[in-house]
């Protein structure tokens, strides 16, 4: 007891002696009366425009203009008090505290969901008018914020032609999850589709990047089906597919966090929409395709269901060899360290650390998060119920028991492991395509799986576009003169009336 005094004292004393400290940003944060019908929770994010910025009040994939805050809050009252906001606790890039005197703009947003970090606000999260604030030198300004109506709604609400969107309740994906798993597709059918009832078509199914969803459709659909009926494009349906889930993006792989999205596209998903629609339903007209994620789940799809489809056209794929996920050796062994690399560059500059996109996704909120979502495909289940982190999010390391249950699902590895096996299967169907100054370096994965399958004697066409990276792969090209959508459809076309003819000795 004596000894606990004097501590106190002591304490009490250094208290008393030490500087004040510095005078600190405060925010304060209401739900206007009416908002709500009901007191509202959530992540509330607080985002801060630098004085010389103008444009929207989002963060983006690098430190930028804007900054971002972010508190758990619960029951707030519309109309009732004010929570008290501390940016300085849970920021990104820097406390909001660090900001010289000048004139910011600060708005406030409640991600009620928790789906942010995956695609921005929807019309479940609650947003409020931007506050142009003059700061002093002091920072003892206290800047008040509203939340006075909801966001935007993420899906379209008007129809558009030859478009179908489709739902199905998951037997598989209800049954691992203990509620009802709904899967969504939007489905592209050819301008002549109403006009032969007789006729049957070869199906793409397409798969969408990172933060997107199947309403890609929507806004795609016209220019196609426009395409198709001057005879630009061939006459396809294509099937949009949904990855996205409170997780992140699923990738249509059977995981032990996520459940069995590939055998339920497979098994479930694809009979159901054949049943439905027109489609040839033989594995010769079945083509996949995606970008970026879809890329990557394109070419997981085409090489654990090769009975199943016809051909991947995968463009930009996440990583497809772990000794290069996205720079890092991600491989069992590795004394890699993630906060070393660089993540993002732009026109051959890095503008971008591994580290800081892990900061500012713990302050967006990890859950659905790119880093995290990699996670709920690839990692174990942890005691806690939620998968196992591949790194150590405060100093970087590498978890080795992780990068060993991730060796699954690393494709060079897989088919290495497997192609006596899968090479009759895969031949003549796998087309992978990336820009050669990709900003997630993920052209470095694809040149190890390539020259692997150049050495295995593998028919597989690997591209690297001169010049091209991530965000304009598909636009206009020296390799393709008419946008490389047009060039894979092309292709595909080729492929399916290919397999019509009969073979010849």
């Amino acid at each position: 007891m004596r000894f606990a005094l004097i501590v106190a004292l002591l304490a009490g004393c250094a208290h008393l002696g030490a500087p004040s400290s510095p005078p600190r940003l405060r925010v304060r944060v209401r739900v206007a009366a009416g908002a709500s019908q009901a007191p509202v929770s959530g992540r509330l994010l607080v985002m801060m425009g630098l004085p010389s910025y103008k444009g929207p009040l989002r963060p983006g994939f690098f430190p930028g203009p804007v900054w971002v805050a972010a508190q758990e809050v619960a029951h707030l009252e519309p109309g009732g008090a004010a929570v008290e906001f501390d940016p300085d606790a849970i920021a990104y890039p820097h406390a909001f505290s660090s900001v010289p005197a000048g004139h910011y703009r600060f708005a406030a947003l409640l991600d009620v969901d928790h789906d942010y970090g995956y695609g921005g606000a929807d019309e479940d999260d609650f947003v409020g008018p931007v506050a142009a604030v003059d700061l002093d030198a002091d920072k003892s300004h206290v800047v008040e914020l509203v939340l006075d109506h909801r966001g935007q709604k993420r899906f379209p609400t008007e129809k558009v032609a030859g478009v179908e969107l489709v739902d199905m309740e998951s037997p598989l994906l209800s049954a691992f999850w203990g509620r009802p798993i709904v899967m969504h597709a939007a489905v592209v059918l050819p301008p002549s589709y109403d006009k032969k009832p007789d006729a049957r078509w070869p199906t793409v199914f397409e798969i969408h990047g990172y933060s997107g969803d199947h309403t890609t459709a929507f806004f795609r659909a016209p220019e196609m089906r426009a395409q198709m009926e001057s005879g630009k494009r061939p006459e396809l349906i294509y099937v949009f597919l949904d990855g996205r889930f409170p997780t992140g993006h699923h990738e249509f792989a059977d995981s032990a966090n996520n459940g069995p999205w590939g055998r339920a596209l497979v098994e479930e998903f694809i009979p159901f929409l054949e049943r439905r629609f027109r489609m040839v339903a033989e594995p010769r007209a079945r083509f996949l395709t995606g970008h970026s994620s879809g890329g990557w789940s394109s070419l997981w799809l085409q090489i654990t269901h090769p009975d199943t489809f016809g051909g991947t056209w995968s463009t930009s794929p996440d990583p497809v060899d772990f000794h290069s996920f996205t720079g890092i050796d991600a491989t069992p062994g590795s004394k890699d360290n993630a906060f070393r690399h660089n993540l993002i560059r732009i026109h051959g500059k890095n503008v971008s650390t591994f580290e800081e996109f892990a900061r500012q996704e713990i302050v967006l909120g990890e859950y659905g998060g790119q880093l995290a979502s990699f996670e709920w495909v690839f990692s174990p289940k942890g005691e806690d119920g939620r998968p196992m982190q591949m790194f150590d999010r405060a100093t970087g390391e590498l978890e080795q028991p992780v990068l060993r249950a991730w060796e699954k699902y690393d494709i060079h590895k897989v088919l290495a492991a497997h192609w006596d096996e899968l090479s009759p299967k895969l031949r003549g169907r796998i087309h992978l395509i990336v820009g050669d100054e990709d900003n997630f370096h993920l052209e470095e994965a694809v040149h190890m799986l390539c020259d692997f399958l150049k050495e295995k004697g593998s028919d597989a066409t690997c591209a690297f576009v001169p010049g091209r990276d991530h965000m304009d792969l598909y636009n206009p090209s020296k390799a393709f003169p008419d946008g490389l959508d047009l060039q894979i459809a092309k292709e595909m076309q080729a492929a399916y009336e290919s397999s019509r003819r009969p073979a010849t000795n």
